[in-house]
């Protein structure tokens, strides 16, 4: 088994020398599609005699580098087809342990950058100006800049960065105002000077760039805070963006703080991206990434947010330190955000979040019995093991089940929550292992509830839940179900129809009148337990409640994955079409086009149906998916995959 310790996805040598605090100064040309300029790292010694400095790199064109202002010697080595070209910087003899140099790297990105898309204006809400945005994690800030390109060393940062479009990082704005639109110049004319600060260390997965037409409004707050908080979106999409997220961004926001401990970065921003972004969200520090799928005009999605928000603390604030163990990440995250579900609605809102992340833990588990070991918590990543292979729910829904599990074992939320708090002050800054969790949790309860909590956690089977595999948890988890029932109820109503001609069939449009679109979900996802239904009623299901054509994406999903159960029936035939077309915006929709969470399980439906279609619709629409997507897309298609 591979070192679990050890973060076998990086080349860098941050054991014996480490950046702290890196400062990039760059241009952003829409013209050539290259980001230009330099990352100047000041490092700090840890071992007497180092030689050289390492970093990652991924399909830079480095041109020069110096150290401590004096040119160096430098060397790229070949390209690994996961970890990229490591740089090898040459230093001076003589250094000692404490000692601090500063390496300064000059290049630009290529045409090969996987952090980087590029949009031409027709990809984009406005359709006037291009679009840039970035998406770095889990490895791919390597090809944004030469860094040590690890989530077990964090780093400050700061940036200036030239540009004829407004930019934002994942950094507090210094100058100009968000106030005045690129400083009151000429968008797409003249070009301003964007200056950053990143004064919180986070790990380089979290340093983002975004550059194209985009607003800003600030949201209200309660009384009291020092932190600002807002959304950036392009004009044509502002507004609809303000109304979504204003109501329980800062709201969320606030509670947290009273739950965990104060919020570190200072500025909470959204920014809407373009459909292409291969994700719901991504916390980058600042400014959390969202895709405009979240814009359904009924705020039913805004947990996505609270979510992403809640990474402050889990993943930006306390960090893995190292993929194999993403999930203290993400199931720390995912908890989180459905105990504040409970604190603001209520315990059947919380438990209605289990139920729905259910569907997705259970397929996933499924998806990957090929392949078990990504079934685990705690995955053994080989060298040089693209991370990106595991990327799942299961680190999300199995590590909220387990901490759900542990709150249960110990006593119950009231109880939990103080080890929650403690937790994060005793680690916010850090970044860990799952070994230290655990080692923390049992010194916490031994302090605080003495020998029957610690014969509450002996009671924990430790190794099923962190390397255990298959289809099933190792608990049998129960939720609240108060808000699925009438879900569940329709669902058995269209299962018992099976047999019945459509004609005599009672249902009514009206049966989804006090569904709320979660609630729709879940009778979707119901239904997909049942054995697939008859073609003609298949049909008839997404005629009458306008499934087929609604413009909630959740909701379409589900109801394509129904479609498509039956990859044989005269249904699924006609819902294959359909569904590939949706998934390029061949469609005219356009807003899903890029989210994995939509493509990949549709492209992969519509290859059970039709192969040649899958692919003959990815082909056409390829160009149009961040690199990410493009990667994994064409895995999932068995396609030779993209340069990474």
């Amino acid at each position: 088994m591979a070192d679990i310790t050890v973060d076998t996805a990086t080349q860098a040598n941050c054991s014996d020398i480490a950046t702290d605090n890196v400062a990039f100064d760059w241009i952003v040309d829409f013209d050539s599609k290259v980001l230009s300029g330099s990352a100047t790292h000041h490092m700090v010694v840890k071992k007497d005699g180092v030689r050289e400095a390492i970093f990652d790199t991924g399909d830079l064109d480095i041109s020069k580098v110096t150290v401590d202002g004096e040119t160096a010697q430098y060397d790229v080595k070949p390209k690994h087809p996961v970890m990229g070209s490591a740089l090898h910087v040459a230093l001076p003899g003589g250094l000692k342990a404490g000692k601090s140099v500063t390496v300064k790297v000059d290049y630009k990105t290529t045409k090969d950058c996987t952090a980087l898309q590029w949009l031409d204006k027709d990809q984009t809400q406005g359709k006037t100006f291009p679009f840039l945005f970035s998406q770095c994690q889990p490895i791919y800030a390597r090809a944004l800049a030469p860094l040590q390109d690890t989530p077990s060393n964090k780093i400050k940062y700061s940036a200036k960065v030239s540009s004829v479009l407004p930019v934002l990082l994942s950094a507090r704005l210094v100058s100009p105002s968000p106030e005045v639109p690129h400083d009151g110049k000429v968008i797409g004319k003249d070009v301003v000077t964007y200056s950053f600060s990143q004064p919180v260390p986070i790990p380089s997965y979290l340093i983002a760039i975004a550059a194209g037409n985009v607003r800003y409004r600030p949201f209200s707050k309660p009384e009291g805070k020092e932190w600002t908080s807002g959304v950036w979106a392009e004009p044509e999409t502002i507004e609809a963006a303000f109304w979504e997220f204003s109501e329980d961004t800062t709201r969320f926001l606030a509670q947290e703080e009273e739950i965990v401990t104060p919020y570190k970065f200072g500025v909470y921003d959204v920014l809407v991206l373009p459909p292409s972004f291969p994700y719901g969200g991504m916390e980058n520090a600042c400014m959390t990434f969202l895709t405009p799928t979240l814009l359904t005009g009924d705020r039913t999605l805004v947990d996505v947010v609270v979510h992403e928000l809640t990474h402050s603390w889990f993943g930006n604030g306390v960090t893995h330190a190292n993929p194999s163990h993403f999930w203290l990440n993400e199931g720390w995250t995912t908890y989180i955000e459905r105990v504040l579900q409970q604190v603001l609605h209520s315990p059947a809102e919380r438990g209605f979040s289990y139920l729905i992340g259910s569907k997705a833990l259970y397929d996933a588990l499924k998806q990957y019995e090929s392949n078990p070991k990504y079934q685990r918590l705690v995955i053994s990543f080989e060298e040089g093991e693209d991370p990106d292979d595991a990327y799942s729910s299961i680190p999300y829904e199995k590590g909220a089940n387990f901490i759900l599990y542990l709150e249960r074992t110990l006593g119950g939320l009231d109880v939990f929550l103080p080890y929650v708090k403690d937790y994060v002050q005793t680690f916010i800054g850090k970044s860990i292992t799952t070994a230290q969790w655990k080692e923390h949790l049992y010194s916490y309860w031994q302090k605080n509830g003495g020998p029957e909590k610690i014969k509450a956690l002996d009671s924990v089977d430790w190794d099923a839940w962190f390397y255990g595999e298959g289809t099933e948890l190792p608990v049998r988890m129960d939720y609240d179900i108060t808000l699925a029932e009438k879900a569940y109820k329709l669902a058995e109503r269209w299962d018992a129809a099976r047999q019945t001609e459509v004609s005599r069939l009672d249902f009514k449009e009206t049966d989804l009148k006090d569904f709320n679109s979660n609630q729709i979900v879940v009778f979707l996802e119901k239904l997909q337990g049942y054995p697939p239904l008859p073609s003609e009623l298949v049909l008839h299901l997404g005629h009458l409640y306008g499934l087929e054509s609604t413009n909630n994406a959740e909701i379409r999903l589900r109801f394509y994955e129904v479609a498509l159960a039956d990859s044989a029936s005269p249904a699924a035939k006609t819902y294959a079409n359909q569904a590939s077309k949706w998934v390029i915006g061949e469609d005219g929709s356009g807003v899903v086009k890029g989210r994995m969470k939509f493509c990949r399980p549709v492209f992969r439906a519509v290859a059970k149906v039709d192969k040649d279609l899958a692919i003959v619709s990815w082909e056409k629409g390829k160009t149009g998916f961040h690199p990410i997507a493009r990667k994994l897309i064409e895995k999932d298609l068995g396609l030779a995959s993209v340069k990474s």
